[in-house]
């Protein structure tokens, strides 16, 4: 009998520590599980990249996948250590993708025949994901079992028997998982603006090119992408893959990425560049009057971030992000750099100016066009309003009759500094990118009149350089020879 009293004053001491935890829909057990999961990313900065290109994307992804990891293992540790404070006779262990229960139950029904114990340890899969959102749910799922455990009314079940997690779960449409998309996908992920405008633009492509009504399966997926081909088939193999990791379908396509070659695109030299800059003027004064005063001087602000675009190879929205405009029209900027902010694509950077002679040309320190840009920018509530703002861009390079696009203009920032002799690294820096990235640029975009006029650079250099030298030759013969005549004259006089 004492033996007996010793296991019910155990069982007595386990259900009080289980219910001085609160059981899972108490309000204060709620705060605690929020207060373990607080932003897990505050005091995460992924380390700064100037690679702009898919590969330096990923490795901001991959480091911030790798925080995440982090913060995950040890959020388990700590849900553990925190059972145990608890006398919860439970624990939460990962399995590869999943994570499970330990405890020591009662016999299965099908273990009964074949053991003397009366009691076991085992995993129970639930089918719960390994990541925190799912820790939340194993958490709350082993205080549950703990209580049934202290209470002896621990019943093997098709939850616990882990026959509803084996059944095959039924198969969402695209659709169904595009609602839910944006609240998985930042469960793993800094929520900024880049990470924003990179979901935005995955919602973009799914909605674009997938029925929504298509099951999410392998074949589905794997059929529509192969229906496309070259750059687009990339783009929804690279968007799909996402997808598929963020809702773990369980499986991965089997498609092969396009080799594509890009199209031949002619960069503006400098002389049409600063002829397009006009364009801006003539349109303002030809167009039909407005009744929308606040459009009047509108094309002032697009003129002067084309000036920027054309003078410091920016990307266009790095002009909207967060603009120091206070920093670019101060005194103390005495080498006329841009700020970059640190939520665009490669971070925080300074920009040095290729062509520090256009600052004067474009006006580019008027106050009048940055006031209107400063109201613009105090108006964006979204990434959506900067992509918005970022397409206005190449609607206005159309309205006033430019013949190239945004992109050009940074494109033709990479050719010029190759021309002007600017080192490698130095001129990739200042873009913002690699140098993998900065030399694939301009030797892809290095037309035909680029050629020559590298030749042509190289052999009137080579001329000067074979000039000055026969020069120097002619100038230390005739230094010669006048030493030989002061010699002779000196002979002369003492003779």
């Amino acid at each position: 009998m004492s033996g007996q009293n010793q296991n019910q004053d155990d069982c007595n001491t386990s259900a009080r520590g289980s219910r001085r935890d609160r059981t899972f829909t108490n309000a204060e057990f709620d705060a605690d599980i929020t207060d373990l999961f607080a932003d897990i990313f505050a005091d995460f900065e992924p380390q700064n990249t100037t690679d702009g290109s898919y590969r330096g994307t990923m490795a901001k992804i991959k480091a911030t996948e790798l925080h995440y990891q982090e913060v995950f293992e040890q959020k388990l540790v700590e849900a553990n250590t925190n059972l145990k404070r608890d006398r919860v006779k439970v624990s939460i262990k990962q399995t590869g993708n999943s994570l499970q229960l330990r405890a020591t139950l009662p016999l299965k029904p099908d273990d009964r025949d074949c053991s003397v114990k009366e009691k076991k340890q085992y995993d129970l899969s639930l089918g719960i994901p390994a990541n925190l959102e799912g820790l939340k749910t194993a958490i709350e799922e082993s205080y549950e079992l703990g209580k049934l455990i202290a209470r002896h009314t621990f019943e093997w079940n098709e939850k616990y028997l882990g026959i509803k997690s084996r059944e095959k779960q039924e198969i969402k449409t695209i659709g169904e998982l595009l609602d839910i998309f944006a609240e998985k996908y930042y469960q793993s992920r800094q929520q900024t603006i880049t990470s924003q405008n990179t979901f935005a633009n995955y919602i973009s492509v799914i909605k674009r090119n997938f029925p929504l009504t298509t099951l999410a399966t392998k074949n589905n997926f794997e059929e529509i992408i192969n229906s496309f081909q070259g750059n687009k088939k990339n783009e929804l193999i690279a968007v799909s893959s996402v997808f598929i990791k963020t809702f773990q379908l369980g499986f991965t396509l089997d498609v092969t990425r396009d080799n594509v070659t890009p199209a031949h695109r002619e960069i503006p030299d400098d002389e049409k560049i600063i002829h397009s800059f006009t364009l801006f003027e003539k349109f303002a004064l030809n167009r039909k009057n407005t009744n929308i005063s606040d459009e009047i001087d509108t094309w002032e602000m697009w003129r002067w971030i084309y000036g920027m675009l054309a003078t410091f190879g920016l990307r266009p929205r790095e002009l909207f992000v967060q603009p120091d405009i206070n920093w670019w029209l101060s005194s103390q900027n005495l080498d006329n750099t841009w700020k970059v902010d640190k939520d665009t694509k490669t971070g925080y950077r300074e920009v040095i100016p290729f062509v520090p002679e256009w600052l004067e040309l474009f006006d580019l320190k008027n106050t009048l066009p940055l006031k209107i840009l400063d109201k613009k920018v105090a108006k964006i509530a979204s990434v959506q309003n900067i992509n918005w703002m970022r397409r206005d861009i190449s609607r206005w390079f159309r309205k006033v009759g430019i013949e190239f696009q945004p992109y050009d203009l940074r494109h033709a920032c990479a050719i010029r500094s190759h021309l002007q002799g600017i080192p490698i690294k130095a001129a990739a820096d200042n873009l913002g990118h690699t140098v993998d990235e900065h030399t694939k640029t301009y030797q892809r975009w290095f037309g035909i009149e680029n050629r020559k006029k590298a030749f042509g650079e190289a052999i009137s250099q080579k001329a000067l350089i074979e000039l000055q030298k026969n020069e120097i030759l002619a100038l230390r013969m005739e230094n010669e020879r006048l030493k030989l005549e002061v010699e002779r004259l000196h002979f002369q006089k003492n003779a």
